[in-house]
């Protein structure tokens, strides 16, 4: 659309160029002295030759503008594309944070704690990183998990059921370890 109207606007310059030229001639001419006449076809000529030596520059300005549009859209699209390469690597960051988080507790201790009392267990994960009682906790059955935190310290119930509640959140994938 721009360039449209630059080019309507250099079109109508042209036109006005030629008749001001012409007008110019006509004035000139009435002025002075008498001058051998000029030819009107002569003077014509002069007016397509001034239009057609401004057609290239216009073309190239217009051109110029269009390659100037497509550059800024090339910058958006590279933008938007930077955007969604930065919240894949921060997906895939999550995934396997939450991934080695679950892996923690496959290292057969979901296996002891099951058979342990909940008030022994309790106690025991008390002492234990947070991160790791919660991923103990999380692998454990429904019943098991809510006799051992109803056992343990609240605070510390409470961290580590953050930390259970956060595994399944994609948006805490930046979370920092809260033990």
């Amino acid at each position: 659309m721009i360039l449209n109207a630059i080019a309507r606007k250099l079109l109508i310059t042209c036109s006005l160029t030629a008749g001001a030229m012409l007008l110019s001639l006509g004035t000139a001419a009435a002025q002075e002295a008498p001058k051998p006449a000029t030819d009107p076809a002569s003077s014509q000529d002069e007016i397509r030759q001034f239009c057609t030596n401004i057609a290239d520059p216009a073309r190239d300005q217009r051109y110029l503008l269009q390659k100037q549009e497509l550059e800024k859209l090339q910058a958006d699209v590279d933008q938007r594309i930077a955007t969604m390469d930065k919240r894949k690597a921060e997906y895939e960051d999550w995934l396997k944070r939450r991934d080695d988080f679950l892996k923690t507790a496959d290292l057969g201790l979901v296996d002891i704690y099951k058979n342990m009392k909940p008030d022994a267990a309790a106690a025991s994960l008390n002492d234990v990183r947070t991160v790791i009682a919660a991923a103990i906790i999380m692998k454990l059955s429904a019943r098991q998990s809510s006799l051992i935190l109803a056992e343990m310290d609240a605070k510390k119930a409470a961290v580590i059921t953050n930390i259970i509640a956060s595994a399944s959140d994609p948006n805490t994938s930046k979370s920092k370890d809260p033990s």
